[in-house]
């Protein structure tokens, strides 16, 4: 339950334009330098000339199970391929009213300064990306295109779409399943979303991520972990617009708060581990470049221990 009133930003929002011209000085050319060579690495494509051998991981496609080997070495290996250098890349975005929240800058900001960068990082490479957006339902779906325009059109799409209204809760499964058959060739997936949502999400995100590349992106307000003392305050939820007055100069009221919080937190983190996807967390008061370089740095050391393991594995048949 996001159950927080909405503030108002305090600066103009800019421009689709604008945004990118900033974002491409300050961010986006600062990602180019620390990403250089690993762009394969945080989005993988799909190919078909063998590049190497690995022991199967869970959520690993069975596919690529290579029986020879895994018959030999009694262990299971999947095949990796040197990926295409074309990749298709997916913007599955939430866009429902819990993500117009935020206490420094909204949440639904966060969001459109990330698919800014991303898919500009994708296109700039002759890829292409395509979007899906969600409201109160799933209204908006654009195809994979590429070049700058694209990506000015895709984020003019974010901000044309009115603020959605409490209309009982998200549906991010509907999201998810709807967003399935549009894309038919393998491709690396970001669900943009703050995972407030019904149940039910969890199923259809393993389905995807059976097929795909799939990266959680998951946004959140500190203000939604943690309650500090304003006194008596008017809440509204986001999700069904049930307002509640409370005093959160209660210390009592806090810890409660908090303890919530922390069980949700939890909850999500189990769920988006049993689902098999990567998750980036993207703070409303933390730097957006910053985010990105962490997660680009654990997938780059994961994939280096896989591949470490496998010597190992192959001087015992």
């Amino acid at each position: 339950m996001n159950a927080s009133q909405p503030t108002a930003e305090s600066e103009a929002v800019p421009t689709a334009q604008a945004l990118l011209q900033r974002l491409e000085w300050t961010v986006l050319k600062r990602l180019d330098g620390a990403l250089q060579g690993d762009y394969r690495t945080l989005l993988r494509g799909h190919g078909i000339d063998l590049a190497d051998l690995r022991e199967y991981q869970h959520h690993d496609d069975v596919r690529h199970i290579d029986w020879n080997v895994t018959a030999r070495l009694q262990v299971p290996h999947v095949r990796q391929f040197t990926e295409d250098r074309e990749l298709c890349a997916w913007f599955l975005l939430d866009l429902s009213p819990s993500v117009d929240f935020g206490s420094r800058q909204r949440k639904r900001s966060v969001s459109e300064a990330f698919v800014a960068v991303m898919a500009s990082l994708v296109l700039r490479h002759g890829n292409r990306a395509g979007a899906v957006l969600y409201g109160n339902r799933v209204d908006s779906v654009l195809p994979a295109r590429s070049g700058r325009r694209h990506v000015l059109h895709l984020l003019q799409r974010m901000r044309a779409r009115p603020a959605a209204t409490p209309a009982g809760g998200t549906r991010l499964a509907d999201l998810i399943e709807r967003a399935r058959p549009t894309m038919r060739q393998r491709a690396c997936v970001f669900v943009v979303s703050d995972f407030i949502s019904e149940e039910g999400w969890e199923a259809p995100l393993a389905r995807l991520a059976q097929r795909h590349d799939v990266v959680a992106v998951r946004l959140f307000d500190p203000l939604e972990m943690s309650m500090p003392d304003l006194g008596l305050v008017l809440l509204q939820d986001s999700e069904t617009g049930e307002q509640l007055f409370v005093d959160t100069g209660q210390r009592g009221f806090r810890e409660r708060f908090a303890a919530a919080a922390d069980k949700c937190e939890a909850a999500l983190r189990a769920s988006l581990a049993r689902a098999g996807v990567d998750t980036l967390e993207l703070s409303t008061e933390a730097e957006l470049g910053d985010a990105i370089l962490r997660f680009v740095d654990a997938r780059r050391q994961r994939s280096r221990m896989a591949a470490g393991s496998m010597p190992l594995a192959r001087r015992h048949p």
